[in-house]
């Protein structure tokens, strides 16, 4: 097997491979029949176009001269060097042409929206279906490159302090005469076909007035037949998603996420940052808690509440404060803590723990972290 890295394309630690001996190559996820995501609806950090594309020149000069079929990890193969060629060289063009196309209206002046609306595939591109955006699509893979290099804010400094969304739906349906007067204006504009100013427009009266019946129902409607004209799955799922939510309430996580294979599979230091990221920092201000853990075999691991952060240093430095409680447990036993599997008061009442100090800081520490919701609502407030 030749591996071919490719830090930066559709994950930060991606890979190709290529098997010699068959005469096939493995293109992971850096070429599909599709037109991948550069930014993920569900969120993620940006990929770079620029560097997925550079990687796709690189992978056709190191091996198809010597490949007669490639593969992707979802995807179907393609056979024959000459198609493997032209499928690489054109999912290369594809990534290529979005980034560099972006970047030249952006650099007229151009925001995100703007490049969204006006860019176009060339029709070479665009007649080949691999291409099409049935995960990823121009559309928001267009203002993830402008967000990769600009962020958020596209320069207009109306837009720089905007009120957020419920008090601005507030204000934007009394301007224009009240939930009534919009949801008459938008019945027309639905009866026009134009759904997709109904779902913009019937968003303010929903954020203005989660109850208001008649402008869910609207919602729903318009946001379920822009479902149904989307040629992007993952488009198409928010739109019939957020329709089920208008109509029955916000439905959930379907799934557990916290596996314990993926657990298991977290180091410390990852669990650590887990728990920095649940602090509330407002009710935590004035808290300064030290807990440093021994865990059998491992370096020490201290942790300071101050200032509404919470830190971890490993070892025993000048970075680490001094403890008001000290831990020494099992790594096993350390984990189940700062998965809120096991309570300061189980640990106490161990025999194979040792705690010296104040336990009760311990459980006042975690008492200042959050529950994550798993259950929160998308498109009401």
């Amino acid at each position: 097997m030749v591996f071919q890295l490719t830090p930066g394309t559709e994950a930060p630690a991606e890979m190709n491979l290529h098997f010699p001996d068959h005469a096939a190559l493995c293109m992971a996820e850096n070429a599909t029949h599709n037109l991948h995501n550069l930014l993920t609806l569900r969120g993620a950090q940006v990929r770079d176009p620029r560097v997925w594309a550079r990687c796709l020149t690189e992978a056709i000069d190191l091996f198809t001269r010597s490949t007669d079929v490639a593969f992707a990890s979802h995807h179907w193969p393609v056979w024959g060097r000459e198609r493997v060629v032209a499928f690489l060289s054109e999912q290369r063009d594809l990534y290529a042409y979005l980034h560099d196309q972006t970047l030249r209206m952006l650099n007229q002046g151009l925001t995100a929206p703007e490049i969204a609306e006006r860019i176009q595939l060339p029709p070479s591109l665009e007649r080949a279906w691999h291409t099409h955006g049935y995960y990823g699509s121009v559309s928001h893979n267009t203002k993830a490159v402008y967000q990769r290099y600009l962020g958020w804010f596209d320069g207009n400094p109306a837009h720089l302090w905007q009120y957020p969304p419920v008090e601005s739906a507030r204000r934007y349906v009394e301007f224009m005469g009240g939930a009534d007067e919009v949801l008459r204006r938008a019945r027309r504009s639905y009866a026009d076909g134009d759904f997709r100013w109904v779902a913009q427009v019937v968003d303010h009266v929903v954020f203005a007035d989660p109850d208001n019946a008649e402008a869910r129902a609207l919602q729903a409607d318009a946001l379920e037949q822009l479902g149904y004209g989307s040629e992007n799955g993952t488009w198409r799922n928010f739109y019939l998603m957020g329709a089920l939510e208008l109509r029955h309430g916000p439905v959930g996580t379907p799934t557990a996420t916290a596996a314990p294979d993926v657990l298991a599979a977290l180091t410390l230091d990852q669990l650590f940052d887990a728990l920095a990221i649940r602090v509330d920092g407002p009710r935590a201000w004035d808290a300064d808690i030290t807990v440093r853990w021994n865990p059998a075999g491992g370096e020490p691991v201290t942790q300071r509440l101050r200032n509404g952060v919470l830190t971890h240093v490993t070892g025993t430095g000048p970075a680490a404060a001094e403890p008001d409680v000290e831990i020494t447990l099992a790594e096993a036993d350390l984990r189940a803590v700062l998965l809120g599997a096991v309570t300061p008061a189980d640990l106490t009442a161990r025999d194979d723990v040792r705690v010296e100090g104040d336990p009760g800081k311990l459980a006042e520490l975690l008492g200042h972290l959050d529950e994550p919701d798993p259950d929160f609502a998308i498109v009401t407030p």
